[in-house]
């Protein structure tokens, strides 16, 4: 049988990022988690852990934190028949990895009145959506929005719909750069903004428009301040249209190219065995998440 706080241990080092900081999150000393891990690590025989700055799962050490996310789930379901088991009282919580674009946009108007009456806590984490998954490879969320249809072992992959993205600049700055019109050639030497290393949203955008080649591009790790740098004349680059419907009405932003979008599916992923709240958090958001995206195409 496995010892709970053991496993408890791996997932507190790895959700937290560190030893450190995964000893503050259960009220230990940084000496009492390495013995944990030590300890589990002696009884199954193998690392459970790649020792590093950012602490990360063996293959192992993978499976344990599936097996681990799945009982947390379970054991909210047991509270809800049983509640002398819930010694707190307190509110569930679940761990999921979304795209920083969704959490700008639609995420807390379709998830909002789930939370409130369910009385659930969200510990997010933020990734592209086209990496996103690689959390829930690792064990260490419960669920993922993300844009890849295609689940991991043991879970499930449901379509959500579509975000849609609009190359937008300032006036300013199409000005000062496309003073004979936007031509597809000269993106290439204006400078774009990219969310991060994963983004191919620029990318995909400019070989849609039959130009491929390197492009100047600021790094801007944020989905606010990726429109304020837009705003700010500092670059053009493709934003949600959701996100800058009062920035498009007042004239502070515009369309590069009128009429082309790019529309990115979403898909949320959910472990099979995720338990009641899990499963009622997933029919909830099917129900609502449609009514503020577009459809998939093909769908």
């Amino acid at each position: 049988m496995f010892d709970y706080k053991l496993l408890a241990a791996l997932a507190a080092v790895v959700e937290q990022g560190g030893f450190e900081r995964g000893a503050q999150a259960l009220g230990l000393s940084q000496s009492a988690i390495s013995q944990r891990i030590k300890l589990l690590e002696a009884r199954v025989g193998q690392p459970v852990l790649v020792r590093a700055a950012r602490p990360q799962p063996t293959e192992l050490g993978r499976r344990l934190l599936n097996h681990v996310q799945q009982v947390r789930l379970l054991e909210g379901d047991l509270q809800q028949w049983v509640p002398a088991l819930d010694e707190g009282g307190s509110p569930e919580r679940l761990r999921l990895a979304l795209n920083a674009d969704s959490l700008a946009t639609w995420w807390a108007g379709a998830v909002g009145a789930f939370c409130a009456e369910r009385r659930v806590l969200l510990d997010l984490v933020v990734e592209d959506q086209e990496v996103g998954l690689k959390r829930m490879r690792a064990g260490e969320v419960a669920g993922c929005v993300c844009g890849s249809p295609r689940p991991v072992a043991g879970a499930r992959s449901e379509a959500l719909g579509a975000m849609r993205y609009r190359g937008l600049a300032s006036p300013a700055f199409i000005a000062r750069h496309f003073p004979d019109g936007v031509r597809p050639e000269a993106l290439l030497r204006a400078p774009a903004i990219v969310y991060g290393p994963d983004d191919q949203l620029q990318h995909r955008y400019l070989a849609e428009l039959g130009v491929d080649g390197r492009f100047l591009y600021h790094l801007c790790p944020s989905s606010e301040g990726f429109v304020r740098m837009t705003c700010g004349d500092l670059g053009w680059g493709l934003v949600p249209e959701q996100q800058v419907r009062g920035e498009l009405a007042r004239g502070e932003l515009v369309d590069l190219l009128p009429g082309r979008v790019i529309d990115v599916p979403l898909y949320w992923h959910h472990w099979r065995n995720g338990g009641e709240l899990l499963g009622a958090l997933t029919d909830h958001l099917l129900r609502h998440a449609p009514e503020q995206l577009v459809p998939i195409a093909g769908d």
